[in-house]
């Protein structure tokens, strides 16, 4: 079996991250669930980051709560997740942890009150059980169905699903779009000469006005685990 993409990426890219330089017009989704989230752990004490990556965002979020714990399912990306806390000797309040969301993830019951989900695994809705009750979770995502259809069939309440596709990432050239789109999970790489065909047919769809531009298309959602419901996934 080969190896895992998170892992590729990670001995690739150096960490979680993309290669390629753009610039925004408009206000990302991803700057309003940070801002959001921001206010959120200002609230709350024990905070899981499901699908922490590389540690970087958990690391800058720690700053504004009192406790975080990262998971992830990559070893290669945990690595430098554990490398960038141990620089970081001044942060006493992180923890990185090896699990996977396909078994019991390794957390007591009700062992933290918010949860945030930043293009992880949306699987983390259904162990609703590490959550305490009347505990939150808040994610952003690019697919919402399967994220809608968890957070009902487990019965979260005050569920909140706002979409935003609004903003455009301007690339300023071919190299640079090539880059992004090879970071994207699952594409091949699009700098190699074997794959000049298709990025040129992935150019021509993403022209504006003279320029190679991507719209966002995201998604930042809330959820809420009943009080008085201690059975959100086992």
């Amino acid at each position: 079996m080969g190896m895992d993409w998170y892992d590729m990426i990670a001995l690739r890219n150096g960490g979680y991250k993309g290669r390629s330089t753009y610039t925004w017009e408009g206000q990302s989704a991803e700057e309003i669930f940070e801002e959001r989230l921001i206010r959120l752990l200002s609230e709350h004490q024990s905070v899981l980051d499901a699908g922490c990556g590389d540690g970087d965002f958990t690391l800058k979020m720690s700053a504004h709560t009192r406790h975080i714990t990262g998971f992830d399912n990559s070893k290669e990306l945990l690595h430098i997740a554990q490398a960038a806390l141990e620089a970081a000797s001044e942060v006493n309040h992180v923890e990185f942890v090896y699990a996977t969301t396909k078994t019991n993830v390794p957390f007591e019951n009700e062992q933290f009150d918010l949860i945030y989900d930043r293009r992880g695994p949306t699987s983390i809705i259904e162990h609703g059980r590490v959550l305490r009750n009347g505990g939150i979770i808040f994610g952003i995502h690019t697919d919402i169905s399967k994220v809608k259809e968890r957070l009902l069939r487990h019965r979260y309440e005050q569920i909140e699903i706002e979409a935003f596709n609004d903003a455009f990432m301007i690339f300023p050239n071919e190299k640079e779009f090539a880059l992004f789109l090879s970071d994207v999970p699952g594409n091949p790489d699009y700098t190699l000469p074997e794959y000049r065909e298709q990025l040129q047919v992935k150019i021509q769809e993403h022209q504006m006005h003279g320029r190679i531009a991507v719209r966002e298309h995201k998604y930042i959602w809330k959820a809420v685990k009943p009080i008085n419901n201690n059975n959100l996934s086992v």
